[in-house]
């Protein structure tokens, strides 16, 4: 999942567009007369660098309300010159605006994302609204958006330079789209939506960051069976933690969660864990959030209405590769019967394991994950833990920097301990290095263990783009995982799956160090595009390369053997109607969110109600629940745009099919460079669907989705 941090587009914790606005006089006279540390610009090496080392949450207020002050304040001058409208003082002047902004948005981001607290949760919460205020004094500056429509409409006669049309047009649909053609009496209804929403979607976040730091589960020692000695001793470190010396937590994260319903023989603590898992804000108490996702739906309605639009959907997509909602429902609904079929076939094979075992149960969501891997065993010979010792967080860190090598020619090197500030202590820094040319492109910061106020989750950032336009810049990107910490002198071991999300979650880094554009606008994602370069990425943890040389036994150091490997190949197809499913049933409930009148929703009762029309297999749930969906209730940028991770993965599915047929296979060099000409350099300069086409000579075909995930394929 990508999370960029940005002055105009704060998402959850950076996840969605919010609106931004001017403070009231009250507010202004508390803003700081001296600068603020989080506004300064950044010094020391690789182009300037966060101060973490100086981060204070005392701070954060004080620097958001100036640093809005001062955008506001570049953005009345730009809209108030005297010259006549040109791309050069207008377009590239708003693209220079708020940099001292964006600073304090970098850090920001870390608190919301990484390192929140009691403390900042209330200044969070009091930001919202004054974030959605300052982003409609913007889109809302009639000056401003006269000059960007004459610019725009000067250029549909004089057409631009590819890059400067590109930023035009985006610039202008951008604005006309958050209502700036609107008359005065609707701009005010459509700020005040956005205003309340952005406080929505804070409580939201809150809500279910509380109930995951809150529902913890205590076992005793007589209850750990089938767990790992790992997975033991770091439940044992929870605890300890947590004041409850003796005992061994299983948290309500999923890093805790998967593998304990994987492993655990206790019948009863697995439908524990899963329902405060799956529950979360969804318990009836202060922090459920059933009632704010019906407040928000109804909100993104007259938002919708306001536009001229006649649902949120239609707005929302216009400018996404799907275009409309029946596009991305037609390819959800093409997969979606033989997922669930799958799912059937899935659910047979393990109850027969069950009832060979005597365990007298109807398998039930609980029972899912940890039947599966019965079967696992049954059907291919593969214990998923006996895979997990091969597969070392710093060995696969070692083989995504060596894939890094192969395909982009960038090289990865440890900062030295303390040269560069970070605002955790686990957090590590590698120096990211060109080879091509011998230049610094950039830093990459992994934090990968959970905590307490880290939200849960992988996910990707900048906190600073790369951008030429004003000077190059060097991108500083972060990776965020949630592994459980492992007691110290403890390999880090992971599952199969969470290696590929940790490769997925590099895709986007490397997404941006790859960026060859000229402006900020143009790092820009287009959401149901996006994934697609981090899930492609995913395909060469199986390649033998990474295999033979990175996926060694975490306590002999010897390689995996070959005929280990030849299993986890064999099974490649294996539970993918579960992934399948709960993935699409989440996807498919949020457009019918989007669809539907929201007049008096009753949000439980549309889930299952929805589910049941969807023959929803009783056996599994939506990978997100509506009361915990922060994807898509926590912001906007996922919101009706769920369904990005099925499109992405139909063009992930054909590119890994023109990689499979390229004469070196997965390394070769001529496809290497097109996937970086094409796929990853020119982040937002193009049209997604036309970067495709150059890549792959058409476009991508859905059957290679299907035969990807072992599923049927029709023909007509």
């Amino acid at each position: 999942m990508i999370k960029r941090i940005k002055a105009t587009q704060l998402v959850f914790p950076f996840i969605a567009m919010i609106a931004l606005g001017s403070c009231n006089p009250e507010e202004k006279e508390k803003i700081p007369m001296v600068e603020n540390i989080l506004l300064q610009d950044w010094v020391g090496p690789y182009g300037g660098v966060p101060a973490f080392d100086q981060l204070k949450v005392a701070d954060v207020k004080g620097a958001m309300l100036q640093g809005m002050e001062m955008k506001l304040k570049e953005i009345e001058a730009i809209a108030t010159n005297p010259d006549a409208p040109t791309f050069e003082n207008t377009i590239v002047e708003m693209e220079r605006s708020g940099a001292a902004l964006e600073r304090a948005f970098s850090y920001y981001g870390i608190l919301s994302g990484n390192m929140s607290s009691p403390e900042f949760r209330e200044i969070q919460t009091e930001l919202a609204p004054l974030f959605s205020e300052h982003e409609s004094k913007i889109t809302q500056n009639e000056k401003l958006f006269k000059r960007i429509k004459a610019v725009y409409e000067a250029s549909l006669v004089n057409p631009l330079p590819v890059d400067q049309q590109r930023v035009i047009d985006l610039t202008y649909t951008s604005f006309s789209m958050n209502g700036a053609e609107l008359n005065a009496e609707k701009k005010a209804s459509y700020a005040a939506i956005n205003k309340e929403l952005s406080s929505l979607y804070t409580q939201f976040s809150n809500n279910v960051l509380h109930d995951e730091e809150n529902y913890v589960t205590y076992l005793t020692e007589e209850q750990l069976g089938g767990l790992s000695d790992g997975f033991i001793k770091s439940a044992a470190r929870i605890a300890t933690d947590k004041g409850e010396e003796g005992k061994y937590a299983i948290t309500n994260s999923r890093s805790s969660m998967d593998p304990f319903l994987t492993y655990s023989t206790e019948r009863e603590l697995r439908k524990q864990v899963w329902t405060n898992y799956y529950s979360r804000g969804d318990n009836g108490d202060q922090y459920d959030n059933n009632k704010l996702i019906a407040k928000i739906l109804n909100l993104r309605k007259k938002k919708a209405e306001t536009l001229g639009y006649s649902n949120y959907a239609d707005w929302r997509l216009q400018d996404r590769m799907a275009k409309t909602p029946e596009n991305a429902i037609a390819l959800m609904e093409a997969v979606w019967p033989a997922a669930i079929a799958r799912v059937a076939e899935e659910v047979q094979d393990m109850q027969a394991v069950a009832n060979t075992n005597g365990d007298n149960i109807t398998i039930e969501s609980w029972d899912y994950r940890f039947y599966a891997e019965q079967v696992r065993k049954e059907k291919y010979d593969l214990n998923s833990d006996e895979v997990k010792q091969y597969l070392q967080l710093d060995k696969l860190t070692e083989a995504m920097q060596y894939v890094a090598g192969r395909l982009f020619n960038y090289k990865f090197t440890p900062v030295p301990e303390g040269s560069v500030p970070v605002y955790q202590e686990d957090v590590k820094v590698w120096e990211v290095t060109d080879l091509t040319t011998g230049d610094n492109i950039g830093l990459w910061y992994l934090d990968p263990y959970a905590r307490e106020g880290k939200r849960s989750g992988a996910w990707a950032n900048t906190l600073r783009s790369h951008t030429t336009f004003d000077g190059k810049k060097n991108v500083l990107a972060t990776n965020n995982s949630n592994f459980v910490k492992p007691a110290p002198g403890e390999a880090l071991l992971v599952s199969w799956d969470d290696a590929t999300t940790f490769f997925h979650e590099f895709g986007h880094a490397l997404h941006f160090f790859s960026s060859n554009v000229k402006y900020p606008t143009l790092n820009s994602g287009v959401r149901d595009y996006t994934e697609f370069q981090s899930q492609l990425l995913e395909r060469w943890l199986s390649t033998d390369e990474v295999i033979n040389t990175y996926l060694v036994h975490n306590v002999t150091g010897e390689p995996i053997p070959a005929e280990l490997v030849a299993k986890i190949k064999n099974a490649a197809t294996f539970n993918q109607g579960f992934s399948t499913t709960e993935y699409l049933a989440s996807a498919i409930m949020d457009m019918k969110l989007h669809l539907a009148d929201p007049t008096n929703m009753d949000i439980d009762k549309f889930e299952r109600e929805t589910l049941a029309e969807l023959k929803m297999p009783k056996e599994l749930p939506m990978r997100h629940r509506t009361p915990h969906f922060g994807h898509v209730f926590s912001g906007e940028g996922y919101a009706t745009a769920y369904y990005g991770y099925m499109w992405a993965d139909v063009l992930t599915a054909d590119a890994a099919e023109a990689f499979a047929e390229a004469p070196e296979g997965f390394y070769d060099e001529e496809m290497a460079a097109k996937l970086v000409e094409y796929l990853f350099a020119p982040r937002n300069s193009m049209d997604p669907a036309e970067a495709y086409r150059l890549f792959r000579g058409r476009d991508a075909q859905i059957e290679a989705l299907m035969r990807d995930r072992g599923f049927p394929v029709t023909t007509e």
